[in-house]
């Protein structure tokens, strides 16, 4: 989710610049799969950040920023410099301060969801989400990114105003998944811990937050085992606290401030970003 200040247990919000370059040498991102889309793989490094100027110079493969905040220009700067980026899009909540917030008819929005100018959309009604996403998702791939993260991917396991149940979201989750691949991009399962099993062979790559506080983070084996990332942020937890059982699970996990902004605390390299750069 995700608000214009903060973004919490189901994601986040950016704004974007470019900063400063990066040591020469910073690795460089997988290849793309087979089937052409790129396929990320466990333990990759990455970095989050959906608020503040965007700083490239952080010496990771894959980074993950807003969709609608960075233009092509800030993307391919990030693959000059060797990574990988992703497009993060919420899909499954209405966020009115969107440019294309005023598509959306009333009959599709819900509840709030907690963060402000938000609220979940009726995911069953794919007749008039359909199109926005897809022009969302096209949006993703027309400014060159590599995957799309896709937010608020849940609806059905909280009080949206409408009944959704887990068939319904399995439908929307997959469509989504569907989308995106036929712009030939890769695509992310956010959270959603219940789906995997059914969801993995969709999704490319996993992203997750706090599954370590509250003790979930088994139930993301299927994508690594699948050899497939798990991107993995906590936010009240230190890194000490969950870094050893991340690495034997084969996770890309982080230590990240609510706001997710450019500091970080890595459990791949053990290096964090100054607080308030």
């Amino acid at each position: 989710m995700v608000s214009l200040l903060l973004s919490g247990c189901t994601s986040g919000e950016s704004r974007g610049a470019q900063g400063e370059p990066s040591a020469a040498g910073a690795p460089r991102a997988p290849a793309a799969s087979s089937a052409g889309r790129w396929q990320p793989r466990p333990g990759v490094d990455w970095q989050w950040q959906l608020s503040g100027r965007l700083d490239a110079g952080v010496d990771v493969p894959v980074y993950d920023i807003d969709g609608f905040d960075h233009d092509a220009a800030a993307v391919a700067g990030l693959h000059d410099r060797g990574r990988k980026v992703i497009c993060y899009l919420s899909t499954g909540a209405h966020e009115d301060f969107r440019p294309d917030a005023d598509a959306f008819p009333a009959s599709v929005l819900g509840k709030g969801n907690g963060w402000e100018g938000e609220r979940w959309l009726d995911v069953r009604r794919t007749d008039v989400l359909e199109p926005l996403m897809e022009a969302r998702i096209a949006m993703c791939a027309k400014k060159g990114f590599d995957a799309v993260e896709p937010d608020n991917m849940d609806g059905y396991r909280n009080d949206t105003g409408f009944p959704l149940t887990a068939a319904d979201q399995l439908a929307y989750n997959r469509l989504i998944a569907r989308i995106a691949h036929r712009h030939g991009l890769a695509v992310g399962l956010k959270n959603d811990l219940d789906q995997i099993p059914a969801l993995e062979p969709d999704f490319d790559f996993a992203v997750n937050e706090q599954c370590a506080q509250y003790g979930e983070c088994e139930e993301l084996t299927p994508f690594v085992e699948a050899d497939k990332a798990v991107f993995h942020v906590e936010y009240e937890l230190p890194a000490a606290a969950f870094c050893a059982r991340s690495r034997e699970l084969g996770l890309s996990s982080l230590e990240k401030k609510y706001e997710l902004g450019v500091w970080r605390k890595s459990c791949t390299t053990g290096t964090g970003a100054p607080a308030g750069a």
